[in-house]
């Protein structure tokens, strides 16, 4: 049996062959070798057209069988993944793959989009038209008479169109009360809710006057995590979960005052230390052992080694 990403990977290269083997008549296929002309030159409008027909096909009666079990629970996953998929190849600077994995992530909108017009709540349309309004709307300084002669000024007034967007909508109890904080998703990964709420904070002045006292954060969370652990049999481990959790927030507030995005930079230490471990096994098995059979203190010398082999 083919794992669910594998699966899912299958069913991203059928999209694309059915997607790049259609005319603009939604229905008509071409031949094999057979081509529709510059395709490069075409307006992007007529290929966003034929995209969203041909999910809608894949949705009818008669389509995909995986297509038409999908709902927006179901796929929530794999807006997620196409996301870091696409960071990837934009990383990779792979052009072409890059184009390929926003292509898929463009696709989630549209798949999200037709789930939701088969229900009767709103079109493609729809979301095209509430972006394209609120990007005039927020840019007052180009669309406007507002003056904004820099990015920290562009900043300002963007949260205070916000705010005031959500004053005037109401969207729910919780933010009527104007809080700066409304509007951060608790469904966000922990460190880009940490960075968002402790970004918005930064914006009315709540913030550290430097980086080396945050720096001092860490260590008190240190002292107090480590307290934690010492008293570990009469609390259990909830104590110890709260001060991990204090020790994070503070990390990811070293890396937002430094305007280094939080995910991006644990994401790019992850692949770092991956690549580490990778290296080292291969070292390990050219001397015909597993990593996991070498002493500790082999380990360590592979771990420098490695270091020095991808000068990471």
């Amino acid at each position: 049996m083919s794992s669910p990403r594998k699966t899912r990977r299958k069913a991203k290269r059928k999209r694309r062959t059915i997607s790049r083997g259609r005319t603009r008549s939604t229905g008509q296929v071409l031949k094999r070798g057979e081509t529709n002309g510059a395709q490069g030159k075409q307006p992007a409008g007529e290929w966003f057209e034929r995209l969203v027909a041909l999910q809608a096909e894949l949705r009818a009666p008669g389509g995909c069988p995986w297509d038409r079990e999908q709902t927006h629970e179901s796929l929530r996953k794999y807006l997620v993944e196409e996301t870091y998929e696409g960071l990837d190849a934009m990383e990779a600077g792979d052009a072409r793959e890059f184009a390929s994995e926003l292509g898929d992530l463009l696709l989630q909108v549209v798949f999200h989009s037709v789930l939701a017009e088969e229900a009767g709540r709103f079109t493609i349309a729809d979301v095209i038209e509430s972006i394209h309004s609120k990007m005039v709307r927020r840019h007052p300084h180009v669309f406007g008479d507002v003056k904004a002669a820099t990015s920290a000024e562009v900043l300002k007034n963007w949260e205070q169109l916000k705010a005031e967007e959500r004053a005037a909508e109401g969207k729910s109890a919780r933010e009527k009360d104007g809080s700066i904080l409304a509007g951060v998703s608790r469904s966000l990964p922990g460190t880009l809710e940490a960075y968002e709420l402790t970004r918005r904070a930064a914006k009315i002045g709540f913030d550290w006057d430097n980086v080396d006292g945050i720096f001092d954060k860490i260590e008190e969370e240190k002292r107090e995590i480590l307290s934690a652990i010492g008293a570990r049999k009469t609390n259990g481990g909830a104590r110890i979960e709260e001060e991990a959790g204090d020790l994070l927030f503070a990390a990811v507030n070293v890396a937002r005052f430094l305007d280094v995005n939080p995910e991006i930079a644990l994401k790019k230490a992850n692949r770092k230390f991956k690549d580490r471990i990778s290296w080292m096994e291969g070292a390990a098995r050219s001397e015909g052992r597993q990593l996991a059979d070498l002493p500790r203190g082999r380990m360590e010398e592979l771990w420098d080694e490695s270091k020095k082999a991808l000068r990471r």
